[in-house]
């Protein structure tokens, strides 16, 4: 299933993409797309709808219809660094020995096509395309055995981040990636029977038409199966945490001389079987 939230900005219904790429409306089965209802339970009594007996919603999806973002209420949002040994190289970090985790503000999370924000005296931000998974089942000390019987499905994810404010301001990461309009998610959340193997999925990105990043989840660090199992050694994963995995080799920062996001400019991005955002980015308001 590809499940969404559609509508506009901070009243979003969840739906379901059609195989004929409508949207159905689940308004009268699910109150959103997050929490309890990404329980194996709730997702295996979706999948037992007739998709057809659902109403269809007026309008494109992406096109016309505005798409939220694809996970509702999120909890928590946490992000790993330097997960691809090629883009480590590129921003002259070693290898980490064990998985890099910070978090992005949930204030951050914005729908796949929405505005991307240059911060107020930003004068580098940047883009990384991300493969995000979504937490299903939760629980805490969970075997890499069982990893992925907790993971209710993913997603695209641009991690945005400004490198001045994360890497020369002093402190953690975390103020240079939390920043309004830094954490698009979507355009819809792919359960995880559609996705065999999260590892051999291709991942791209384009700045005004140019591919930047082109890249493979099969040449992560740690896999998504590590990365679950390792994170809930420090907390309790619960149903609709959003963990976004890394990215590959082809961020701003990286490129000789370095190139920056500016005002006026649209990112493309997508992963394949989960689909594309497109973004402009716009100076942040008050």
């Amino acid at each position: 299933m590809k499940l969404l939230r559609y509508g506009p900005k901070g009243r979003e219904k969840p739906g379901l993409l059609d195989a004929q790429g409508q949207v159905r409306d689940l308004s009268a089965v699910i109150d959103d797309v997050g929490g309890a209802a990404l329980l194996p339970e709730s997702l295996a009594r979706l999948r037992a709808l007739d998709v057809n007996s659902l109403p269809v919603v007026d309008g494109t999806p992406q096109a016309g219809l505005r798409l939220g973002p694809c996970v509702g209420n999120v909890r928590k949002f946490i992000c790993i660094g330097l997960n691809y040994s090629d883009h480590a190289a590129e921003t002259g970090a070693e290898v980490p020995a064990e998985p890099v985790v910070f978090g992005k503000w949930t204030s951050a999370i914005s729908g796949p096509d929405d505005d991307v924000e240059i911060p107020r005296d930003s004068v580098k931000t940047d883009w990384e395309v991300e493969l995000g998974v979504v937490i299903g089942k939760g629980g805490r000390y969970i075997s890499e055995a069982d990893a992925l019987s907790h993971v209710a499905g993913y997603c695209v994810v641009n991690d945005v981040s400004e490198r001045e404010f994360q890497i020369e301001r002093g402190g953690t990461w975390d103020k240079g990636k939390g920043c309004d309009t830094f954490g698009p998610i979507g355009p819809w959340l792919v359960t995880a029977d559609e996705v065999p193997n999260p590892q051999a999925l291709h991942l791209w990105l384009e700045v005004d038409g140019h591919r930047y990043q082109n890249g493979s989840t099969s040449t992560m660090v740690f896999g998504v199966t590590h990365l679950v199992s390792y994170l809930s050694r420090f907390m309790s994963l619960q149903p609709g945490d959003v963990i976004s995995t890394g990215t590959p080799p082809g961020v701003g920062l990286g490129q000789k001389p370095p190139v920056y996001l500016r005002a006026g400019q649209t990112m493309r991005l997508g992963i394949q079987g989960l689909g594309e955002q497109h973004q402009r980015t716009v100076s942040a308001q008050d």
